[in-house]
């Protein structure tokens, strides 16, 4: 089963404790070591208001890494005891490339917490109109459908920021990084659902699109463009 990057997940309540250093295991320093440059990065440079959390108890089949939101702070959530696809996503990954691919996912994530404390999640850039919903279906599938849309483009931008923090910072495995995202992607892929980024990722084949300030003013100008299909 390949990686997915998971959307956003608003926590209204913990209900687990995170786990410390002394009981870390050695594939949760390995995941810790690898998102560290994106989450030091993000909280000394960008000043975003960013915690990790290791979770204590087993969590089979959910995301390694993902987001929460919690009394206005990201929290990156690490999942991988009990969950046998934190090290098989290492090991799908070339070892030269695991440490910049963990970076590239973390960075996809402080893109989502970016979008968030904006208050722009789910929300689409001003000019932009949200496509007109299929004629025929239910309320529930008129949800889901916008629902899955919604999250198709949130994806879209954190695909972006993880490749303009992979430009950026690693330029020379930009090439393979991006191969690497679009083989994930293009895995058991349905057109159009909630993790189809690929008619992003087509623009930024050439990693010299991605130019800004940081990577989410890259990653921005890049996203509109791809609104506009």
């Amino acid at each position: 089963m390949p990686y997915r990057f998971s959307s956003l997940i608003v926590l209204l309540m913990l209900l687990w404790r995170p786990a410390s250093a002394a009981e870390l295991t050695p594939l949760e320093y390995r995941w810790l070591q690898g998102v560290w440059p994106v989450v030091s990065h993000a909280r000394q440079q960008l000043a975003l208001p960013l915690d990790i959390v290791v979770q204590p108890q087993d969590a089979p089949g959910a995301a390694p890494l993902a987001l929460g939101f919690v009394d206005g702070r990201c929290k990156l959530v690490l999942s991988l005891r009990g969950n046998p696809l934190g090290q098989r996503q290492l090991d799908a990954i070339a070892a030269d490339l695991q440490a910049a691919a963990l970076e590239l996912m973390a960075a996809h994530e402080v893109g989502h917490c970016r979008r968030y404390l904006d208050g722009a999640w789910f929300s689409l850039p001003a000019g932009f109109v949200a496509a007109q919903v299929p004629a025929g279906l239910s309320t529930d599938l008129q949800q889901a459908w916008l629902y899955m849309r919604s999250t198709r483009r949130e994806e879209a931008y954190g695909d972006l920021v993880g490749l303009a923090w992979v430009k950026e910072r690693h330029p020379g495995l930009y090439g393979r990084l991006h191969a690497w995202l679009v083989a994930e992607r293009s895995a058991d892929l349905l057109p159009g659902s909630h993790h189809d980024t690929l008619a992003w990722l087509a623009l930024v084949r050439d990693g010299r699109v991605l130019q800004g300030r940081d990577p989410f003013e890259a990653a921005a100008k890049v996203w509109r463009e791809g609104l506009k299909d």
